[in-house]
């Protein structure tokens, strides 16, 4: 199930330039399957009608806080709603909010919220946000039990680069925090968890490397849904295909035994390591200090091997720590994952060969789960965020069996 799949959410817009944010939010919200009612100040109005959040929603639009038939919206919408956001959320009412007031419907419907989760999306001058009255309110806000989003730094409605932060965050990360809110308690809630994706890359010349085709598309969907779950997610990642997930702490390697320092870094406070990267096995002996040209005799290249991750940070792992390994394989899938799952003394191996739709570079993958007390549990081929969600799910068993 997915994280907005027959949820509802209050989305609360105010009075700044960012609310045209706010649209492209509310119809990502409606695509990923939320119910999203909206509700707009009076100077929200002023920045973005109604009809707009009505079109892209499919709901009516909620702006006066004693309507005709609606005296009891305050009550009523944030009851329904699994989770209330404002943004953007100007100066002014987080300065209203912190007060307590209740002057329009957004505000009221705070006060009414009870343990509906609450997430703030500031948006403002950069001088504005830095003001101390401002940050006063924001730190007031937070001890009420609100959760407020740290706005991102750039251009500004003045058309200037702000020279700190003000800009609210794109509609993408605001949704990743929401999911994070909607995500039920889990045994991850707490852990901190590292992740490692992509491919690595090992220099041949100045110009040229040998890797393979890893996207970090598993990796990615594993970093995030771990830290939607609650985790504090490290994310040691190649150069990846994809976007990297909001949320988690990346960390940015190029070499695999860069990968391997980071790893061993990592691990130190870890309470579980998920090695979905897919390192160079391989590396050049000598790395030419110049293009290596055409000419009439091919090269001649000697290779050596590169680290072992998993067997070089074994003694790097904390007590109790679990260790989830990758295993792809052209040939002897079993026989290559019991193999590698003793000698590298892991809890779960998460094997896969290669066919259409599965392996490097899609959106799709068909796994098999071999553990270390000889179950082996095959799983269909299927969107590599449900088996990201699969994994994750034997690592909070496992977890919680320590």
């Amino acid at each position: 199930m997915r994280p907005f799949d027959g949820r509802r959410v209050l989305l609360g817009v105010t009075g700044g330039i960012a609310a045209y944010k706010s649209a492209a939010l509310a119809r990502d919200l409606t695509v990923a399957g939320a119910a999203v009612d909206v509700v707009l100040t009076r100077s929200a109005r002023e920045f973005v009608g109604t009809i707009t959040f009505e079109a892209l929603t499919g709901r009516p639009v909620h702006d006066q806080l004693v309507a005709a038939g609606h005296a009891l919206d305050h009550i009523r919408l944030p009851r329904e709603a699994d989770v209330l956001v404002v943004a953007p959320a100007t100066a002014d009412f987080i300065a209203r909010a912190a007060a307590g007031r209740a002057d329009d419907l957004l505000a009221a419907s705070l006060l009414a919220a009870g343990d509906t989760p609450v997430l703030i999306v500031p948006a403002m001058n950069d001088r504005m946000w830095a003001h101390a009255q401002t940050r006063q309110n924001v730190a007031r806000l937070r001890e009420i039990g609100y959760h407020v989003m740290e706005p991102e730094t750039g251009m500004l409605a003045s058309r200037e680069e702000g020279s700190g932060p003000g800009r609210m965050p794109e509609p993408s990360t605001i949704r990743a925090h929401l999911a994070r809110l909607l995500e039920p308690a889990s045994v991850l809630g707490g852990t901190h968890i590292v992740v490692s994706a992509g491919p690595t890359r090992e220099a041949l010349d100045p110009v040229r490397f040998l890797s393979n085709h890893s996207s970090g598309k598993m990796g990615v969907a594993l970093a995030e849904a771990a830290w939607r779950r609650g985790a504090t997610v490290t994310l040691v990642a190649g150069p990846l295909a994809v976007e990297p997930p909001t949320g988690p702490q990346l960390v940015s390697v190029e070499t695999t035994a860069e990968m391997a320092d980071a790893v061993r870094a990592a691990l130190a406070t870890a309470d579980a390591l998920v090695m979905a990267a897919a390192p160079a096995d391989f590396r050049p002996r000598d790395v030419a200090e110049q293009k290596i040209k055409k000419g009439a005799a091919s090269p001649t290249l000697a290779l050596e091997f590169t680290t072992d991750i998993l067997r070089s940070t074994r003694d790097a792992r904390r007590p109790g720590c679990v260790v989830i390994g990758f295993a792809l394989e052209t040939q002897g899938l079993e026989a290559g994952a019991r193999a590698k799952l003793a000698a590298k003394e892991c809890d779960l191996i998460v094997a896969n060969g290669v066919e259409a739709g599965a392996g490097f570079g899609t959106d799709t993958n068909r796994v098999t789960l071999f553990g270390r007390d000889g179950a082996r549990e095959e799983l269909p081929l299927q969107d590599k965020r449900d088996v990201a969600d699969a994994i994750l799910d034997r690592l909070a068993r496992l977890l919680d069996g320590r």
